[in-house]
């Protein structure tokens, strides 16, 4: 079953991700390495290297792989960096980045995904992964400040929280625009500011908090 399992990660990493621009070797290494299966009930275990994203339950999804790939190429993660991520999600974001960084810290509105995550990130050992349930779209000031944020839920504009959480040089992944289609932002903290590009089109699930959108409480 694990050797199924790897060859379906590798076509996906040829297939889905590196074929479509994605070409650091350290994020292309990594998506080959993280078994994307464990992050997923198993009775959906064999969709999880299928082309999309897949639900996790709470109207949440583990994002498409080569959104995943693209999100951690644009961080530029080196060793030594720590990361923030906004929306633990099935957590397995969370092990790509850690797979790249040395720390990360990651912030979930469901109580129920947060711990799930952080079972399975246990149990494949990333002990260096620390998990907090509360308003991500605050990020996370008590740990700031961080090398690289990264947001994995649509935005209707990049939370005003997150900036001041960056070190210098640090480097902000965010998509934002409308509940129905957001662009992939990414800003670098220079001395002159936050320096901004655009990437691609894309839909996530919508971010709820104080500094996203209105929702229930979790």
């Amino acid at each position: 079953m694990d050797d199924h399992y790897a060859r379906r990660r590798a076509d996906m990493v040829r297939d889905q991700v590196e074929c479509r621009g994605v070409r650091d070797p350290r994020v292309l290494e990594a998506m080959g390495r993280v078994p994307r299966h464990r992050f997923l009930p198993h009775r959906d275990a064999d969709a999880a290297y299928e082309d999309r994203p897949v639900p996790i339950g709470r109207g949440q999804t583990i994002s498409q792989p080569y959104i995943v790939a693209l999100m951690t190429e644009l961080l530029e993660l080196r060793p030594g960096d720590r990361v923030l991520e906004v929306g633990t999600g099935s957590g397995y974001q969370a092990a790509i980045l850690a797979e790249l960084a040395d720390e990360v810290v990651s912030v979930e509105r469901h109580e129920d995904l947060s711990n799930r995550a952080g079972a399975i990130l246990a149990g494949l050992g990333y002990d260096h992964v620390t998990l907090h349930v509360g308003d991500g779209s605050l990020g996370w000031p008590e740990d700031a400040p961080y090398d690289a944020i990264v947001v994995t839920a649509g935005c209707p504009a990049v939370p005003a929280s997150l900036a001041p959480q960056l070190a210098p040089g640090g480097r902000l992944v965010c998509p934002a625009g409308t509940r129905a289609m957001q662009k992939m932002l990414k800003f670098v903290h220079t001395a002159r500011g936050l320096v901004r590009t655009e990437s691609i089109n894309c839909v996530f699930v919508p971010l709820v908090g104080a500094q996203g959108w209105p929702g229930d409480s979790p």
